[in-house]
């Protein structure tokens, strides 16, 4: 009798579990395809939660409309990674896995590694990164041209190494082929959510209303974009194919493309609306409008001119204002509207006690919800005898 997937659908990071179980390596591809008969059927959300095959086995067969097809990597894997894509590199050789050190490698033998378990290019290699080897070494030396389709078809050398120096177990990272991205608005940390996949930019199915603040942070973390303020279900009647992404499976990991269940037999009619909390740029700040002469150390300005400190930022939404702080013994602490995404802040008969740093911070209401930029870089303002020398650097520590 088949196994059979459970009706909250596979992903490849369930997948990986059965081949782990196998001892199959780890899950290059799989696909469901439609198979009406009485099959044992497996719940891929519990294989994310427990080390333990049979505990997620329902009691009885069922008769169910799929089955599961599997490919799993056989002679290499990456262990103890944050995704499917990264962890520390072992490779099987007569029927048992051995840990492999980063110094016999190169980059030819991380394209290939990376290549086998369909990543994209190699990242990072560097050693202990995902824990020492508790297998034991490899006695072989790759020597991968790199266009070789799988490890075991690199040619190799005798290695008379029998353990690796501490903190050189290879770990590798490889980039993800696939992407994530927010489309509609005018920041990349807002709109409708896509995955690309197999080369194909898709929209994310949402009509169950699954998605969360917690599953949506996954996405803006992905992103660089800090966590979810807001996650909405948007209705679209396109009819355009889209991805499914498994929930459950996003919350217990970090690697969205793993979370993409294997069948696409659906079509769009509902899709999954992010918007993360560093939705705004960072503000530039600079000196205007004052007589002030150009030094190699930045900007000198005569005792008692009037010049402008002039706050702006990349044009994304309408309106909001800018804040114009300033670390000083008098500190400073002003607001004035965005008018064409600036704001012109005139400063006059500055004295001693306003010399320090100076910075920009700009705030407005969108999407029901106030944002704040991060600061902008430091414009460091000093007030000598007869003339005051304005110059950036990096914002200074105060005990």
């Amino acid at each position: 009798m088949d196994y059979g997937p459970y009706y909250d659908r596979w992903t490849l990071k369930a997948a990986d579990v059965i081949c782990h179980r196998l001892d199959c390596g780890s899950a290059v591809s799989g696909r469901e395809t439609r198979s009406f008969n009485y099959k044992w059927v497996i719940s891929p959300t519990c294989l994310l939660s427990t080390s333990t095959l049979m505990d997620c086995v329902r009691t009885d067969p069922e008769y169910t409309r799929s089955t599961l097809f599997l490919t799993c990597s056989d002679s290499v894997r990456l262990v103890h990674g944050s995704s499917l894509c990264s962890g520390r590199l072992e490779v099987r050789s007569n029927q048992s896995w051995s840990s492999v050190c980063e110094e016999d490698l190169d980059l030819n033998d991380t394209q290939v590694v990376c290549r086998e378990l369909d990543c994209g290019a190699p990242g990072l290699l560097q050693g202990a990164l995902y824990g020492e080897g508790e297998a034991p070494v490899w006695t072989s030396k790759l020597q991968c041209e790199g266009n070789e389709s799988a490890v075991l078809d690199c040619r190799r050398s005798s290695s008379a190494r029998k353990t690796c120096s501490p903190g050189t177990a290879a770990g590798l990272t490889c980039t993800d082929p696939g992407g994530v991205r927010l489309v509609g608005q005018p920041s990349h940390c807002a709109g409708t959510l896509e995955i690309q996949q197999q080369g194909q930019w898709r929209p994310v199915e949402n009509f169950y209303k699954r998605w969360d603040l917690k599953s949506g942070s996954a996405v803006c973390q992905h992103l660089d974009c800090g966590s979810a303020v807001s996650v909405n279900r948007t209705d679209d009647s396109t009819g355009r194919p889209v991805w499914l992404v498994s929930v459950p499976c996003v919350k217990l990991t970090s690697g969205l493309r793993d979370c993409v269940e294997l069948h696409d037999y659906y079509y769009h009619s509902s899709g999954v609306d992010v918007v993360c909390s560093d939705l705004l740029p960072q503000p530039n700040i600079s000196l205007s409008d004052g007589v002030f002469e150009v030094y190699q150390q930045g900007f000198r300005v005569l005792v008692g001119s009037d010049f402008t400190i002039t706050c702006s930022i990349q044009p994304q939404y309408p309106g909001g204002s800018f804040q114009l702080i300033s670390d000083t013994k008098k500190p400073l602490n002003l607001t004035l509207p965005a008018v064409n995404h600036s704001a012109h802040f005139l400063l006059s008969a500055m004295g001693y006690v306003h010399r320090g740093d100076y910075t920009c911070v700009y705030h407005v209401d969108v999407f029901n919800h106030s944002f704040s930029s991060s600061q902008s870089p430091a414009l460091y303002l000093t007030v000598g005898g007869n003339i005051r020398t304005i110059a950036h650097k990096p914002p200074t520590m105060h005990q």
